[in-house]
């Protein structure tokens, strides 16, 4: 029998404990909304796979502990994604994550035999916030407000934009009132450019049909525009 996605999600995440107790890691991405719904029930998925960000200072710590990941297998042509060696898994990706400031908006690859990692530009934009505890397993997630930022102003286009777009909508449903004063706070720090780019995010997300197994944004294309309102007010 199938197991459902969130104890295929849980089982993973048990799977690379030991990399999520490298101090600065978190898990980023698609599962964040649905780690933080009540007792991560994961109702909010997005794609099936787990986005692990690991700061380019513990690169070597996060490196160290592979060897004791188990059910999964780095895949032969990107040693940064391990895939699930059974149905239980569900697959891992690894991805940098650079806070220097000087760094925000770069993208660039941290070269590695072993674990290359692609640095995501605006990864840089995370802070680890409150970690979810479910089932004893203790997860490192980004405050939303940063996450949320990251997926509205990253360029993607095609799919995979709709899907990054989608992870915003579960962040916002997830969201307290003061994580999206915040993100408000952290919009003020783009540059003009990157501020269109955010409005034109959620200006787009309003406008998006339904897909099959995500959030479906037509319930919710007010509370879209009121976040809107907000950034703009705030300019």
């Amino acid at each position: 029998m199938s197991l459902d996605f969130r104890t295929r999600l849980l089982r993973t995440l048990r799977a690379v404990e030991r990399i999520l107790g490298v101090p600065g890691v978190l898990v980023v991405g698609s599962e964040v909304p649905n780690l933080l719904q009540p007792d991560a029930r994961s109702t909010l998925v997005v794609s099936e796979d787990v986005d692990i960000a690991v700061p380019v200072a513990r690169h070597g710590a996060v490196k160290a502990r592979l060897s004791e990941l188990r059910g999964l297998t780095p895949s032969g042509e990107e040693p940064s994604v391990w895939l699930p060696l059974d149905a239980d898994l569900i697959e891992v990706n690894f991805v940098g994550m650079d806070p220097d400031p000087e760094s925000l908006g770069e993208t660039y690859v941290l070269e590695d035999g072993e674990l290359p990692l692609l640095v995501f530009r605006y990864l840089g934009l995370l802070q680890a916030g409150p970690p979810v505890t479910v089932e004893g397993l203790v997860v490192p997630v980004p405050r939303p407000a940063g996450l949320l930022l990251e997926k509205l102003v990253t360029d993607r286009s095609g799919e995979k934009g709709d899907r990054d777009l989608l992870v915003a909508l579960g962040l916002i449903l997830v969201s307290r009132s003061h994580d999206l004063d915040e993100l408000v706070e952290l919009y003020g720090t783009l540059s003009a450019v990157e501020r269109h780019a955010v409005k034109s995010a959620l200006s787009t997300l309003s406008l998006l049909e339904p897909h099959a197994a995500m959030p479906d944004p037509t319930p919710h294309r007010r509370r879209i525009a009121s976040l809107l309102a907000q950034l703009e007010a705030a300019e």
